[in-house]
């Protein structure tokens, strides 16, 4: 597909989108956010009145350049898209923190940022907030957005500014570089205490004009954004989406996630590979539900479309069998999500390969890339025209950016550094942490290992501080294992663990699901997960899997013994990040016991 060129691109600083929407694509329905059973648009005028009320609150309060700000939102929506630019426009630094943060980690961030201000989703959070901030005695505000007790109203406020005000409204904005501070994001990663990377205007800017030259977007789409604000791959998007003249739902609650898409019928979204797993587990828990003619049809129509290709052409028979599997399996996932989604960008984690061939397979072309948030955050993405785009790598790196491989082994695999716009320019108060990863010359080291794939698609192999070695001396790669396994329908995650341990062993979380329509089929009793995962049937069927999975990888990185999780792992309960990364040392400190059980 041919991109429609599009104007010069003329902005330089995040707040000055609305503005440049406005002149290129003016938008009735910029922002649109769920107000009971229907959407509360903002048109892109509205949105820079709104914008400009607040600033102006702001600026009149005594707030101002290099104060920093919290943002606590639950999911995205239009007020906390209308604060962070609000923000940006007065020159305060936005800090956004994910909701389910424990009280030692919000604690670090109040200490180490020192915010003047606070804005909160609701007044539990605010609640939680204003204890940390009296205990630790900073002079932070503390707002809400949710009507009711320290609610923020110039939020809602559309006043006429005075030329006065908007005199100082302009002058803040010109006291603004494309050099200055957007923001500090903290991360912690799937391991390690929280660190707050300082991202510029300049280095947001320049991720989002590569996307605009790269993603097919048009200024007549719908997108969804369904993924929390908080996180630097939801957010950057977001500002593109401003860019590209669209307009944006927010979704911002699970109950109504199918409901939202069959009312907006996206053409776009981004998620993380955990949505799309979990929509193919769907189906398969559906296969043991079905007659067993529907059971082998649903089997060949997946088993098909996971055939799908990279390449331009495709030979007759399988195009007629890709066509049979859409029309008779494959096209309902694409009706389920509203008829109209052409495209999805997947971020933050890994995605298996046969995922992506098969919604590519539905018509919905999946768009996966590589980022992360020290690089603001996309290093590398693939794209839409035919062969420029193969099926598990994380495709090809963005104009602008450099990547090479450090130290490369035989295979040719090695840890990834970046160099470009889109860096960071370091770890907010913490020198020796930055000098660690970021040389003098720009380079920054990922910590992620990689290799090139007909030396111009990125691939990635693993987690270079995840890799360890067990007792008996041999390298075990988890993040790949982990992939390698999830694949399976009956498993939902897993945690490889060995390290300085004589064999591999797992955490396994099944697929409850899935599990549950099993032992229906197979006259299974059972109550509840933590009841089903101890019995000794689904543990022979569990340990059936696994081991038709272990045929399929070397000796050495075999499950010697698992453990069955009686329950998903929760971002709020710390076990996984906002993006659904497993976080290592929680687990492993969760479940110790169960560890060590392994071992004996």
């Amino acid at each position: 597909m041919e991109i429609t060129k599009r104007p010069a691109v003329d902005f330089t600083r995040i707040f000055e989108l609305p503005a440049y929407q406005q002149q290129k694509y003016p938008n009735a329905r910029a922002l649109n956010g769920r107000q009971a059973d229907s959407w509360k648009a903002y048109s892109v005028q509205e949105v820079q009145q709104r914008i400009d009320s607040v600033s102006t609150w702001l600026l009149e309060n005594g707030y101002g350049k290099g104060d920093r700000a919290l943002l606590v939102p639950l999911a995205g929506n239009p007020q906390w898209v209308l604060l962070d630019l609000a923000c940006q426009q007065a020159g305060l630094v936005p800090v956004p923190l994910h909701p389910t943060l424990r009280a030692e980690e919000i604690e670090i961030i109040i200490t180490e940022t020192q915010p003047r201000l606070c804005f909160t989703a609701n007044r539990e959070l605010a609640q939680t907030y204003d204890a940390i901030v009296q205990n630790r005695g900073t002079s932070t505000s503390v707002f809400t957005v949710q009507p009711g007790e320290r609610f923020f109203p110039p939020l809602e406020n559309r006043q006429s500014l005075t030329v006065a005000q908007q005199q100082r409204l302009q002058e803040s904005r010109d006291g603004v570089s494309e050099n200055d501070l957007l923001t500090i994001l903290y991360t912690s990663g799937s391991s390690g205490s929280p660190k707050g990377v300082m991202l510029t205007h300049r280095n947001v800017v320049s991720n989002i004009k590569a996307i605009l030259t790269l993603l097919p977007l048009e200024p007549s789409h719908r997108v969804i954004s369904f993924l929390p604000f908080s996180h630097i791959f939801e957010r950057t998007t977001c500002y593109a989406y401003l860019a590209f003249g669209v307009s944006v739902y927010f979704s911002e609650d699970r109950d109504y996630f199918a409901h939202d898409f069959k009312s907006v019928r996206p053409h776009f979204c981004t998620c993380v590979p955990r949505v799309l797993e979990k929509m193919h587990d769907y189906m398969l828990e559906r296969q043991l539900q079905r007659s067993w003619l529907t059971r082998t049809i649903i089997t060949w129509a997946m088993n098909t479309g996971k055939k799908y290709g990279t390449g331009t052409v495709l030979k007759p028979w399988l195009l007629l069998k890709l066509l049979a599997a859409r029309w008779l399996v494959l096209g309902r996932w694409r009706k389920a999500l509203g008829g109209q989604i052409k495209y999805m960008a997947v971020g933050a984690a890994a995605l298996r390969p046969e995922i992506a061939r098969l919604f590519t397979a539905a018509g919905i072309r999946v768009i996966e890339g590589y980022g992360m948030t020290e690089t603001s955050p996309i290093i590398s993405m693939n794209h839409v025209e035919p062969g420029m785009f193969r099926f598990g790598t994380v495709g090809l790196v963005l104009p602008g950016v450099e990547v090479k491989l450090d130290q490369p082994n035989e295979q040719g695999e090695g840890e990834i550094l970046v160099k470009g716009p889109n860096v960071m320019v370091g770890y907010f108060q913490k020198p020796e942490l930055t000098a660690e990863v970021l040389s003098g010359e720009g380079w920054l080291r990922t910590g992620d290992v990689g290799m090139w794939v007909n030396h111009r698609f990125l691939k990635i192999t693993d987690r270079k501080k995840d890799i360890f070695k067990t007792s008996a001396g041999k390298y075990i790669t988890p993040a790949r294992l982990e992939q390698h396994f999830a694949q399976s329908a009956f498993i939902n995650r897993c945690l490889i663990l060995g390290f300085q341990r004589p064999y591999v062993t797992a955490l396994v979380v099944p697929n409850f699901d899935m599990l549950e329509a099993w032992c229906t089929q197979q006259g299974v009793h059972w109550t509840s997960p933590p009841f089903m995962v101890h019995n000794i049937r689904v543990r022979t069927r569990m340990e059936e899997e696994i081991e038709r999975l272990n045929e399929e990888v070397n000796a050495v990185e075999r499950i010697r013994n698992f453990v069955l999780c009686p329950q998903d792992w929760s971002v709020e309960d710390g076990e996984v990040t906002a993006t659904l990364k497993p976080v290592r040392h929680r687990l492993a400190e969760r479940y110790k016991k169960e560890i060590e059980a392994m071992y004996k």
